[in-house]
């Protein structure tokens, strides 16, 4: 028995009328029929009849009528009791800045709305540093690029983001064009983080599996810095589209082409503590994050995104 059906039986009881009740709880009419049928096969006996003046409750519907009402009312104090007793404590996440362009406001609005009294401590930094304080128990979750230094970590494929070359527009160290493959960027001299990042650890991987030689520029480990060099000419970088949106007037700084070759993708997990080790509070978070992701990438925020086929 279920309380829906509880729900219906009563409103039809109200109403005097299986259509009305119907009509009012937004259901087709066969659909109301069924339920109720199956309710009272369950209880194997009958609890409506229908007469002249509409659908009326037998006596066995009566008593139960008066049961089911109270069993209604107390599921709804039930609830009340719930929401009531908000979820608190403390959750912290952490998020590269790229990720954080995108991800960071609506999820902590997100939070707000939905767990008022947890306390949430952002953390951006680059991934590389985000695994270290993820395995010094320093974060409970973090969208992390690769899970190769993780320690009891639950991992939870999230995303994957297009790469970009990205380079200046007042100062290109390449032709331009809206996509290049992974041919066209032999010789470009590239500014990215240091190897024991996430990003760099894809592209080298791209690179590798191209057969082609990356040409380092510079490694910069601090996406603003990274950029200013992007900016003064001094080489191109492979980011997600992401990266660009943390600079306002981006499109009178930067000129991006789509790498446009399958396998260049920046795959993004969900990273955190093991079940056991995580709280309530988390649990909870991570569920609004995942929320967030979904919402983000179908509605066509994040640009170049597409959810992994878990999220699928």
């Amino acid at each position: 028995m279920e309380l829906r059906q509880l729900r219906y039986f009563v409103r039809v009881v109200e109403l005097g009328s299986m259509s009305r009740a119907a009509l009012d709880l937004n259901l087709v009419q066969s659909a109301l029929s069924q339920q109720i049928s199956r309710l009272e096969g369950e209880l194997s006996t009958r609890l409506l009849q229908r007469t002249s003046k509409g659908t009326v409750p037998t006596e066995a519907g009566i008593a139960f009528f008066h049961e089911a009402q109270l069993t209604l009312r107390h599921a709804e104090q039930a609830i009340r009791a719930a929401q009531q007793a908000r979820l608190s404590g403390a959750v912290s996440i952490g998020l590269s800045p790229t990720i954080a362009s995108v991800l960071g406001l609506p999820l902590m609005k997100a939070m707000r709305e939905r767990y008022p009294e947890v306390r949430l401590h952002m953390v951006s930094a680059l991934s590389g540093h985000l695994t270290s304080l993820l395995n010094a128990r320093q974060l409970d979750l973090a969208i992390l690029f690769d899970d190769k230094n993780a320690r009891r970590w639950s991992v939870l494929p999230l995303l994957e983001e297009k790469l970009y070359l990205i380079q200046s527009r007042q100062h290109p160290v390449c032709p331009h064009t809206a996509t290049t493959s992974m041919a066209q960027l032999r010789g470009v001299p590239l500014i990215l983080p240091s190897g024991t990042h996430g990003l760099r650890y894809s592209i080298v991987t791209a690179f590798a599996h191209a057969g082609i030689p990356l040409n380092m520029a510079l490694e910069i480990d601090g996406l603003p810095l990274l950029m200013e060099a992007v900016m003064a000419g001094m080489g191109a970088t492979v980011q997600p589209w992401s990266a660009v949106k943390l600079h306002h007037a981006a499109e009178e700084m930067f000129q991006w082409s789509e790498i446009i070759d399958g396998q260049v993708r920046r795959p993004a997990m969900l990273c955190g503590l093991s079940e056991d080790e995580l709280s309530p509070a988390a649990l909870a978070a991570r569920v609004v994050l995942l929320d967030c992701t979904r919402q983000l990438v179908s509605s066509g925020a994040w640009a170049g995104a597409t959810l992994s086929h878990h999220e699928n």
